[in-house]
């Protein structure tokens, strides 16, 4: 048997229901019911095809299709359920729904693995609703810090607990029992970026997940008269922030591939246009997938950050407020996905993944894997998301046969 374009469009549509508005996009953040509803219907499909179906305390799903040998020994995949506030209908949900039709396919070709096999869908990976992310994968792991949600609410002011609660989870109080057994992990995933589609690769193998930095840096001038106020007595936060942001950005181009660097937002004081800036603050978001190299080059930039300050007796206030390290993908599951797509003539390349995954938690517990399939534009987090059929049809047959190396 194989999976065909039909089956994922058809699983797609269905899944894509939950949270679907007339944009064509979707939204289905962490307990809302929307969430809740994909969760339920999730848990019904994997029971449907034999599994046994369970959520964890705080919300997390996992289908497993019990194996032949009895040693409990299971082989994992899937993604996060949920959704960024009008997003597409392939990040997060493409994982756990191309995990169920890969292994309801080998079920149905193969009969039943040797090991178990176990979709997660898993509760949360954005931070969307609410100012926390990764709490699925995190509690997975008993790694989460449950202060940090205690007393956060969303945007329209719901309190997280109150949500968490209201769709009837809780704080997890001991190792989540979801974890029994898993062995290695696989996540299938949209590209989010133009690489795969730029070179015609239908399948991405995923080497590691790159590093980041993010940064608020606050200046402090003078405001001052913008007519009266002659250019050499200035102390302008603009000015230095045009000179951070292109002697930064030459540096960032110098050093190459795989180095991205972004000034992303910036809030100025007075904001009008007869004022002398007086203040500023701005991001700057910065990622490598060699850990040494990230720490050397944010360091450089953070200095010349300082002395630009100072030569235009401007204050600088830089606050790192994330410093995720790079996280590679274990040599072992490279090596099987790409003997998987070689032997099934699959068009891939090895890659790395420049936006982050719930596979770079998990990865520091077990051994782990990333596919990717291309992002049409390498738009994503959009309603305009997409990616052929005949793409997710590949990127699901080299899930299919990684999971068939691994689990029978």
């Amino acid at each position: 048997m194989s999976i065909t374009c039909e089956d994922v469009k058809k699983t797609l549509d269905w899944i894509s229901s939950f949270g679907a508005n007339d944009t064509g996009g979707m939204t289905r953040l962490l307990y809302t019911e929307e969430w809740l509803d994909a969760q339920k219907a999730l848990k019904e499909k994997f029971e449907r095809l034999g599994m046994k179906a369970e959520f964890d305390e705080i919300g997390n799903l996992k289908g497993t299709l019990e194996g032949t040998d009895g040693t409990g020994e299971t082989i994992g995949t899937g993604s996060h359920v949920d959704t960024v506030v009008n997003g597409g209908t392939l990040d997060g949900q493409l994982g756990i729904i191309g995990g169920y039709l890969a292994i309801a396919d080998l079920l149905e070709t193969y009969g039943k693995p040797k090991k178990n096999l176990a979709v997660f869908s898993i509760a949360e990976e954005e931070g969307s609703r609410f100012p926390a992310v990764f709490w699925g994968s995190k509690n997975l792991f008993h790694i989460q810090n449950e202060e940090e949600v205690i007393s956060i609410e969303s945007i329209d002011g719901i309190r997280f607990v109150d949500a968490m609660h209201q769709c009837g989870f809780d704080f997890q109080e001991t190792k989540d029992s979801l974890m029994d057994g898993i062995k290695q992990f696989v996540e299938l995933h949209i590209e989010q970026g133009n690489t795969l589609e730029m070179e015609g690769k239908s399948v991405g193998v995923i080497s590691g997940i790159v590093g980041q930095k993010r940064y608020n840096i606050q200046l402090k001038g003078e405001a001052n008269h913008a007519g009266t106020t002659l250019m050499k007595y200035r102390h302008d936060v603009i000015q230095v922030y045009a000179q951070i942001v292109t002697e930064s950005i030459a540096k960032a181009k110098a050093a190459g591939d795989p180095l991205v660097l972004t000034f992303g937002k910036i809030n100025v004081k007075p904001n009008t246009v007869n004022v002398v800036p007086g203040e500023a603050l701005f991001t700057m978001d910065c990622r490598h997938t060699d850990k040494e190299f990230l720490q050397s080059f944010t360091k450089e930039i953070e200095n010349d950050m300082k002395r630009i300050a100072e030569e235009h007796g401007v204050k600088i206030d830089i606050d790192c407020w994330m410093d995720e390290e790079p996280v590679p993908m274990a040599e072992e599951m490279i090596e099987i996905i790409k003997a998987s797509c070689e032997e099934q003539k699959l068009n891939y390349r090895v890659l790395h993944s420049g936006a982050g995954h719930d596979s770079q938690i998990i990865a520091k517990y077990i051994p782990t894997g990333m596919i990717f399939v291309p992002s049409i534009k390498g738009i994503s987090h959009n309603p305009a998301e997409a990616t052929k059929l005949e793409d997710l049809q590949q990127g699901i047959e080299a899930l299919k046969y990684t999971l068939y190396k691994l689990a029978y």
